[in-house]
This record gives C-alpha cells, structure tokens and sequence, in this order.
C-alpha cells in the first residue's frame, strides 16, 4: 500500500512540476551557476523602474529615497535616468532582493506580481505585472536568471 501511494504522490508531483509556471522550469538547478550582470541591470532592468504602466505608478516614485521601500536612488531634479554611480548603488540595492538564479523566489519579482501568477499578497503600488509572461516581467527574471548585456547567461 506504501508503494502504491509513493508512486501516486510522485506522479502527483510531476504533473504539478509541469505544469507550473514556466520560469520554475527554467531556473537552474544550481543557484551558484547564475551571477547578476550590472550592465544588463542598467540597460534593460532600471528602465523597467521607469516605466509608467497604465493605472500604475512608476516603480521610481514610491522605491527611491530612504525608508524601507526606498532601494533606488532619488533622481536628480530633471533627470530621466541614474548617473553610473546611482546605477551602481541601485544594482547593489537590488542585487538584495533577488536570488539569483531563482527569479520565482526573488522579492523584486514576486512582490509587484499577481498572486494568481505567483506573486505574493501585499504590494501597495498594485500589481505592476498580472502575469509572468509581462515583457517586462521576463526583463526582471531574465537578470536573476544570469543574463547579461553581451546576450549570453541562463
């Protein structure tokens, strides 16, 4: 009778491992093997930071400053991006809400995500991204998965 139930739980729990979303299927099963790119993050990941999102506020007004929620760099008056030296004190901020390698356990994806898609429950600035498959989504998940700017990584 153990048996027969070991065999039905694993094949429970393969059917499950397929048909879960598709970045769990992509992240490596070492997280050692993915390293955060800064010039993937400059390029392609602060401008998601940027970004005005249709009944949503841009990520930069409610996360740069002080405080808790605070981990971007405050733009300078006129501004329409970071210096190199905010871009690298933004990167570090950031590369702390991440695990590389696993973007469906890195806070700065999870939190702005739907949790019908696999986000968690609480983000005041509403859910920038109703699904995994959001392009910029995949812009987030593609850095913790090891990207990097040369095109290379995952």
């Amino acid at each position: 009778m153990r048996i027969v139930f070991c065999g039905v739980a694993a094949v429970i729990a393969q059917l499950f491992a397929f048909s879960s979303g598709a970045l769990v299927a992509q992240q490596p099963s070492s997280v050692s093997k993915a390293t955060l790119d800064f010039e993937y993050f400059k390029t392609q990941v602060q401008p998601v930071f940027l970004m005005k999102r249709t009944g949503y506020t841009r990520c930069v007004v409610c996360h740069s400053g002080g405080g808790e929620a605070g981990f971007l760099q405050p733009l300078a008056p006129g501004a329409t991006t970071w210096n190199d030296e905010q871009s690298r004190k933004n990167f570090k901020a950031a590369s702390r809400l991440v695990m590389p390698g696993q973007p469906m356990k890195s806070r700065l994806l999870t939190h702005p995500l739907e949790p019908a898609a696999g986000g968690d429950e609480f983000h005041n600035g509403g859910r920038q991204f109703t699904t995994q498959d959001d392009p910029q989504f995949q812009t987030l998940a593609n850095w913790v998965t090891g990207k990097t700017a040369g095109g290379s990584g995952r």
